[in-house]
């Protein structure tokens, strides 16, 4: 697998190891200040090189139940959180020597419709929109935007939305007919990342299981 360092180097790591120079920090992604704080620390420290937005929060209701506040609530951390990072991050990633890379976390719930998570398609629709838009304005600007969008992977929020009935809805919904597994999602984001993905932006990848070209 890949590891991407803080100084932009691709360094391949044996599969199950951690590279030494990965760093766990939390952050809270609609407080702007934290963002900025975070983000010029490690620009001053080396730089930044890659950015991955896959902060994301859902919650099942029906449209006509649902609060401002609840709707408020996602589109903060999908979509203003989102832009918010691209846009502090830019003055990093727009110096990088390796080319800046933004890789936002789409869905396939940008492309299909889903009952009871609205404001989830929503938030992800605009993500979309602005990869594609940033991909645009900053293709001069030596910066990359690229997004994926995965399909059923096994995580807390997708069990927030998923019981028995659904989930073999999910199941039946996609011709692999299975979950996918990390690894399959996280070698394609790798793959935006080192040099050989220098002639992509503006594009979203779907990795689903086959779910979006399935028909009957």
């Amino acid at each position: 697998m890949f590891a991407l360092s803080r100084s932009g180097g691709i360094k391949v790591a044996q599969e199950g190891l951690v590279p030494e120079n990965i760093t766990f920090q939390k952050l809270d992604v609609t407080n702007e200040a934290a963002i900025k704080e975070v983000f010029d620390a490690t620009g001053a420290d080396g730089g930044i090189d890659v950015l991955i937005n896959n902060a994301g929060i859902t919650q099942r209701k029906r449209a006509e139940a649902l609060s401002t506040a609840e709707w408020e609530a996602i589109h903060a951390v999908n979509v203003t959180s989102v832009f918010n990072c691209c846009r502090l991050a830019f003055p990093y990633l727009s110096k990088s020597p390796h080319v800046g890379r933004i890789i936002n976390t789409s869905s396939m719930a940008s492309y299909l419709g889903f009952a009871e998570v609205v404001p989830y398609s929503s938030s992800k629709s605009a993500v979309l929109g602005i990869t594609r838009g940033l991909a645009v304005e900053w293709s001069q600007s030596n910066v990359l935007v690229n997004s994926v969008s995965p399909g059923w992977f096994p995580s807390e929020m997708s069990q927030q939305v998923m019981d028995a009935g659904r989930r073999q809805k999910i199941l039946q919904r996609m011709p692999l007919h299975r979950f996918g597994r990390p690894e399959e999602l996280s070698a394609h984001v790798c793959f935006l990342a080192p040099p050989s993905a220098t002639y992509i932006t503006g594009q979203d990848f779907s990795v689903d299981g086959g779910a979006l070209a399935f028909g009957f």
